[in-house]
């Protein structure tokens, strides 16, 4: 029999601290170093395929997936948004690649009938 490969929980939590940690600094770091910040991001990746953890979605569109830069709006990426195809869309001006993050229109606060008034 195999042993399970799954890590404890204390493992988890800690790993997740790292990560969110290594963001933090990423993003002080990325105006004087970003090469520094670069490294931080690919550690950060690095303890997440170590631990099994996911990156939080928050910090997921921080950095391009194939170059694994710390992404800053106006500095090293392009933010843009496309009614068309109702997403948001950032290109990585370091290495080209473009993501694509889809999001849903609000929906019209309808009233009830009932609220109109009167009847």
């Amino acid at each position: 029999m195999r042993k399970s490969s799954a890590k404890p929980e204390w493992q988890k939590k800690s790993a997740m601290e790292r990560i969110r940690k290594l963001f933090s600094r990423a993003e002080k770091e990325h105006k004087r170093h970003p090469e520094r910040s670069r490294r931080y991001v690919e550690l950060a990746v690095k303890i997440g395929m170590r631990y099994n953890v996911h990156i939080p979605k928050d910090l997921r569109k921080r950095f391009c997936r194939k170059c694994l830069s710390y992404l800053v709006p106006g500095e090293n990426c392009r933010v843009r948004t496309s009614p068309k195809q109702r997403a948001v869309i950032i290109k990585c001006l370091e290495c080209g690649n473009v993501s694509r993050h889809p999001y849903r229109r609000e929906k019209n606060n309808k009233r009830k009938p009932a609220e109109r008034g009167g009847h």
